[in-house]
This record gives C-alpha cells, structure tokens and sequence, in this order.
C-alpha cells in the first residue's frame, strides 16, 4: 500500500466508475448539489457563518406553513449537499413555484435559530424546471 490515501489520489475511470456503482442514491445527489453549487458560484451552506450575507443554491426538501409570533410564515429546508438551511418567508402563506424538489438560489443574511442556519425574506431565484 502507498502512504497516499486513496481520496488523495487522482482517481481512474474505472475507480470513478467503481465508486458511482458503490455510492447510494442519496450519497450521489448530494454531490450533485454541492457540484451544481459551485458551478452557480455559491457559497456551500456547511460553509456559511452567523451573521455572513451569502448566495446559496440547492434543493428544497420540505415546505411548510409554521406560523411565527402569530404571523403566517412559509418554511422551507434548502438543501445543497452539504448542509441543510432554514429559508422562511414571514408574511406569506404560500408562493407559487415554492414546493419540495424545487431548486433555487436564495441571497441573503444567515442568523442562528436553534442551532439551525436560517435566512428571513431571502431574494431568491427558482431554477428554471428544464435544467432540473
């Protein structure tokens, strides 16, 4: 055996093959979201700091009405393969073309809210469905 880990190395076709075939479904979309975030040049939400303004993409896994302080607020777990975020739209029932499987990009301030990353009213952009 050398003394170079095996993910150091520069991997072959047949060991990026191998892996794809041994990797689960679940293992293979998260590379997907993290390669299709930095692509759009976001920054990977495991990355992101309290209090940093950041541009993240992903999937959303969930979407939820959970009304805040008596308040009507849309919640929604963005996914991007790295780490989940909490996107919640205060004010709103419901907006059309947010619903689970969708992808996005949401621009905003990232706060901490029980120890979840959480991003209030984002600007956000859905993903065109074709390239989905």
């Amino acid at each position: 055996m050398s003394a170079v880990p095996r993910s150091a190395k520069p991997a072959g076709r047949f060991r990026r093959m191998l892996d794809r075939l041994s990797s689960s479904q679940e293992d293979l979309e998260s590379e997907e979201l993290r390669e299709d975030s930095e692509t759009a040049g976001c920054i990977r939400i495991g990355d992101c700091q309290d209090r940093q303004i950041v541009t993240v993409t992903g999937t959303l896994r969930t979407v939820t009405l959970r009304p805040r302080a008596g308040v009507p607020a849309l919640e929604a777990e963005l996914f991007d393969g790295s780490a989940a975020l909490d996107v919640v739209w205060l004010g709103r029932r419901s907006i059309v073309g947010i619903e689970p499987g969708r992808k996005l990009i949401a621009s905003g301030r990232i706060s901490m809210s029980r120890g979840r990353r959480v991003l209030f009213n984002p600007k956000y952009e859905l993903r065109p469905l074709g390239r989905e």
